[in-house]
């Protein structure tokens, strides 16, 4: 193995590890492998053999039109956009919402904690439930959920309302912090995804950012009701695309190495079957030895748009219902999904921090901001966030590549980690310096720039972790992400009560507590490695 990764004994081939580049750099025990056998990437990419291979079927998703994947990737991120600034977006307003709602800036801060809880719980419901009967059923299930609960938040006139109305809207939302990505995973190939995880975390926390800068003039002029109107017309206007333009992406391959092995595989000749070999040997053209080539799937036609607006299209699974839904749980205990729970958990946990106790220290002396100017504060993390998804998932597949041609063509899931000696550096100076500027009473520019910094490090450290999950456990990405996203549990326990402890000690012990516990979850990828 390669650059001190340890070798495993157990396994000829480890789950993850895939070979991606031409024979002539394969190590000496593949040398007889013809390249021809095996599909490979376009352009730039001719060298790259595509991981996994794509099947004969025109309905496999890894086979459709490059335009058609990046629409349904786009109008997935577009709602996931949405979703990231509707936890949020009440935040710039905090103390307006509470006094309208006759509560305090506390309880209103622990509603948004009740909606992070009911995320982290719904995620162990639709994630095998996606698994099961397929992606399409829960996206269209999860939108139209949103759609009627922001038309109820819109109409609400006490906190009981507002408070059910956000619990159920958690249900709607879970579905694309976390399906997103297995979609991802059922569209791209390994050397393609990296920049497809940073497209979709873009739009998250882009919306995360964009969305408090939108709701703090919207809540100053227009009142809080109005934040959830519009969020009634976009995921209105979302449901109808996801309706039309994204088709069901989950599909039933049969799993195995990306080497292929001299396997006969059965095809038809002449109406009798007949081994690869002997059908080559005929003059016909003969399906790559060990790559899936299954009759029904060679003889299956493309669907029709009408029969890609089905909303269930059968069992994407043959496992017991009982053991999709255990899995989250007992993937708890695979050493890359803690470390994926830990690292993405803190780093947006901590994230979501900012967004609570914004409006509560930047209203106050000695920065005595407005409603609006407190959103426009979000500009800092939004600019730093887009230029680190330009950044972040191009330069990632970039290293994977090249990192894989340096190890003789065999690509690691590991090759995704080195990005997070960038994560760690942007997170340390976003968090220690936050809590230093704000103590200090520095100029709001220290604070503002610290905020988006610590974003930043998040667009890195994303970009990592479900690069490495998606790549390590292909047959198991709904339920590794399930189990990393349970981090919705921290997220709710941190926002329940920071303000108290903000009000208690201050954002310099805070945030200096929040910076080291980040630093040591991020220093855990040394071990994993």
């Amino acid at each position: 193995m390669p650059f001190g990764i340890l070798d495993c004994k157990r396994m000829e081939v480890v789950p993850g590890t895939a070979f991606m580049s031409d024979q002539d750099e394969l190590p000496p025990e593949y040398s007889d492998i013809a390249k021809e056998q095996l599909k490979h990437g376009k352009g730039r990419y001719r060298d790259v053999i595509l991981v996994p291979q794509p099947s004969d079927n025109p309905n496999d998703p890894l086979n459709w039109a490059q335009w058609r994947k990046e629409v349904v990737l786009l109008i997935v991120s577009l709602t996931a956009a949405v979703v990231g600034a509707y936890g949020p977006m009440l935040s710039p307003g905090f103390v307006q919402v509470s006094a309208e709602l006759h509560i305090t800036v506390e309880i209103l801060s622990q509603a948004t904690a009740w909606l992070t809880l009911t995320i982290g719980l719904s995620l162990f419901l639709t994630n095998p439930l996606a698994k099961m009967i397929g992606r399409r059923p829960i996206y269209v299930a999860s939108v139209a959920i949103l759609l009627a609960s922001s038309v109820w938040g819109a109409a609400v006139t006490h906190y009981g309302s507002f408070l059910a109305s956000r619990v159920v809207a958690g249900v709607g939302m879970a579905p694309f912090e976390v399906l997103v990505q297995c979609t991802i995973g059922d569209l791209y190939f390994v050397h393609e995804r990296a920049t497809r995880i940073a497209v979709w975390n873009l739009f998250l926390l882009a919306g995360i950012a964009g969305g408090s800068l939108i709701s703090g003039y919207t809540i100053e002029h227009d009142g809080y009701r109005w934040t959830f109107g519009v969020c009634a017309v976009l995921f209105g206007l979302l449901m109808v695309a996801i309706v039309l333009l994204v088709p069901e992406t989950a599909f039933r391959r049969h799993a195995g190495p990306a080497v292929p092995v001299p396997v006969p595989v059965p095809v038809l000749v002449d109406g009798a079957p007949h081994s690869a070999s002997e059908k080559g040997a005929a003059g016909g053209t003969g399906g790559a030895a060990g790559v899936s080539t299954d009759v029904v799937a060679v003889q299956e036609k493309k669907h029709t748009f009408l029969r890609s607006l089905r909303v269930f299209t059968g069992r994407y699974t043959d496992a017991p219902m009982c053991k999709i839904f255990v899995r989250p749980v007992v993937m708890w205990f695979y050493p890359a999904v803690l470390w994926g729970f830990l690292v993405y958990g803190t780093s947006i946990t901590w994230i979501v921090v900012f967004s609570v106790v914004n409006g509560v220290i930047f209203v106050a002396p000695p920065y005595n901001f407005t409603v609006s100017q407190t959103g426009l504060i979000s500009l800092s993390p939004l600019v730093l966030t887009v230029l680190g998804e330009a950044v972040s998932g191009p330069l990632n597949d970039w290293v994977c590549v090249r990192l894989t041609r340096a190890n003789r063509g065999v690509y690691e899931p590991e090759f995704r980690l080195p990005l997070m000696a960038v994560s760690v550096v942007l997170g340390a100076v976003g968090f220690f310096g936050f809590g230093a500027t704000v103590a200090a009473q520095t100029h709001w520019t220290g604070p503002v720039l610290c905020f988006g910094l610590a974003n930043m490090s998040l667009v890195f450290g994303a970009t990592c972790v479900f690069g490495y999950i998606i790549d390590s456990y292909r047959s198991h990405n709904e339920e590794a992400f399930v189990a990393i996203n349970s981090r919705n549990l921290l997220t709710f326990g941190m926002t329940y009560f920071v303000n108290s402890w903000l009000a208690a000690q201050g954002t310099l012990v805070v945030f200096s507590m929040l910076g080291a516990l980040f630093l040591f979850v991020c220093l855990l990828t040394v071990p994993l490695w």
